[in-house]
């Protein structure tokens, strides 16, 4: 099937969407410091409504931003079969969850209301994560986001700090992302038309994890490639880091932003205390 080799659509933390809505506008500054709270917030909270606060704000949000809720969604698939194993661990191994009465007991194996919950809320915090990262990549150009990180960290290069080589490295990583997925789907295709075990619709996952195993060393190869190319590329060119360096474009924040952080600041807290 063609679509076992179509593993960029899958791929959706680092991909762009220039759609035009008010967050897209909003300025970039303003869109870093509310996906770092935002995030935060997902990853510290430990209250069950404050997860599904966030799930809906993430739905919300998407829906102002002009994303596509399948595009989003799309990127749940790649770890889901992972998500569902590590739900299934926590249902049965958490800590939580021999603390409530058994509602099903089958010899030693047991399961409580509160090892459910356990593992739906692993579920709904990672969910809440990867969906919170795709809309802030789909909002955020790797531009804009080098202008607004360069602006955040300024003030700690007076401590000596690389702050420059810093968003470089990040800004880096996020375009690797697309990349390998392009180039595992290149090899994939490669041992396909060599008689290996793909697009043939047989198995499951057990299947997919014998599939994706050939994959790691050419992959690992083929990215170590592209590392050396791009230092060479950017020794080639005089590439000496941040120092001196200077921006044609002048960030401003605007009423919009501040409304914008506010609201940002009270989900955030809602999501932790609710």
């Amino acid at each position: 099937m063609q679509n076992e080799f179509e593993f960029l659509r899958f791929v959706t933390i680092g991909q762009y969407l220039p759609t035009g809505s008010v967050i897209h506008r909003l300025d970039p500054r303003t869109r870093l410091i509310a996906t770092v709270l935002f995030l935060a917030a997902i990853t510290f909270t430990v209250q069950r409504w404050g997860l599904g606060l966030a799930l809906v704000t993430v739905l919300v949000t998407l829906g102002l931003a002009r994303i596509p809720l399948s595009y989003a969604l799309r990127g749940l698939l790649p770890p889901l079969p992972f998500l569902l194993i590590l739900g299934l661990l926590q249902v049965f191994f958490s800590p939580q969850a021999h603390q409530s009465p058994a509602l099903f007991q089958a010899g030693p194996v047991a399961i409580t209301g509160a090892g459910l919950w356990a593992g739906a809320a692993l579920l709904l915090r990672f969910a809440s994560l990867i969906l919170g990262l795709s809309l802030a990549s789909a909002c955020l150009s790797t531009t804009e986001m080098v202008r607004g990180l360069e602006a955040l960290l300024r003030p700690l290069t007076r401590l000596g700090l690389p702050t420059h080589e810093v968003v470089l490295v990040i800004q880096v990583t996020l375009r690797f992302l697309p990349f390998l997925a392009q180039a595992a789907e290149r090899i994939a295709k490669a041992q396909a038309s060599r008689g290996a075990d793909w697009g043939t619709g047989r198995g499951g996952l057990l299947r997919r994890v014998r599939q994706a195993l050939p994959l790691i060393v050419p992959l690992f190869l083929t990215g170590l490639r592209r590392a050396e190319n791009l230092a060479l590329a950017m020794e080639a060119r005089g590439y000496g880091g941040g120092q001196g360096r200077t921006s044609m474009v002048e960030l401003h924040f605007h009423a919009a932003d501040g409304l914008a952080l506010a609201l940002v600041v009270g989900v955030a807290a809602a999501i932790l205390w609710l």
